[in-house]
């Protein structure tokens, strides 16, 4: 798809990944419709975006109904980035069943109801594409993280499932796996250190992510450093021996971040 001239739907647009997708995204010609919680931060966003028509909606996609609340606001749009996600980092019992409904709506529940209200005219059409921010966290078993893989394994098998689905439609289905990714997302938020000798990925790579796997019709991009996919195949392939592996290192990762992230829930 050529993004120039076209209408993206970008939700957790205030987010340091956020940013940078629109970021990446009006730079190609697109205009953005960016969407959160946080109304001036939209604002100033939108202002600080290259192009022109740019709008924001202010939304809350733990609310019931959130969702397509969103879409009757946004009107017609060509692409849908689901990039919005709430930390969902400890053990199970240390989240309410409040937390779990929310995580459960924003990360996984949102981004598949939001799918489905647009699949129809988009197949009418013959175009359009979805693009679903998932984790390499769909690809690991790691500690303290039960709750927040299920939704990103979901919002991956899903993406994947869906694309089969619409295979020659004409509508682009595309699944993005961010790893460690320094000064954005969960070990940025948590204030936590990331693993040693791993490697980072930075903020504008999961934007360039977003805009290739539009333009190119991409499948599937992971956004980590090669030892990283390397490890996190290996994990998919072989969980038990990977986290044996892993040990308290792991652990106490893992702890850090969900101590750095209860508060954001």
């Amino acid at each position: 798809m050529d993004l120039r001239g076209k209408t993206a739907l970008l939700t957790g647009a205030t987010g340091g990944l956020g940013r940078a997708i629109a970021t990446a995204l009006a730079a190609r010609g697109t205009r953005l419709i960016l969407s959160s919680r946080k109304a001036e931060e939209l604002v100033k966003l939108a202002r600080s975006l290259p192009g022109g028509g740019h709008t924001t909606v202010v939304i809350d996609l733990a609310d019931d109904g959130g969702a397509l609340s969103l879409l009757d606001q946004a009107g017609d749009i060509d692409v849908l980035v689901a990039n919005a996600a709430l930390p969902a980092s400890g053990r199970l019992e240390a989240f309410s069943q409040y937390d779990i409904s929310r995580a459960l709506r924003v990360n996984l529940e949102s981004p598949v109801r939001m799918a489905r209200e647009l699949l129809p005219r988009w197949q009418d059409s013959g175009s359009g594409h979805f693009v679903f921010i998932s984790s390499i966290s769909g690809f690991v078993s790691t500690p303290r993280a039960s709750l927040y893989a299920a939704t990103k394994f979901g919002l991956r098998g899903f993406a994947l499932n869906l694309r089969e689905d619409l295979r020659d439609s004409g509508v682009g289905v595309s699944v993005i796996t961010p790893g460690t990714i320094r000064e954005a997302g969960m070990f940025a938020d948590s204030g936590a250190p990331p693993p040693p000798g791993l490697g980072t990925g930075t903020p504008e790579q999961v934007g360039k992510a977003v805009v290739r796997a539009i333009e190119q019709d991409k499948s599937e991009i992971s956004v980590a450093p090669l030892r990283q996919r390397a490890l996190a195949r290996f994990a998919m392939m072989a969980p038990e021996i990977s986290g044996r592996l892993a040990g308290s290192a792991a652990m106490n990762a893992a702890d850090a971040i969900a101590e750095g992230q209860t508060d954001k829930r």
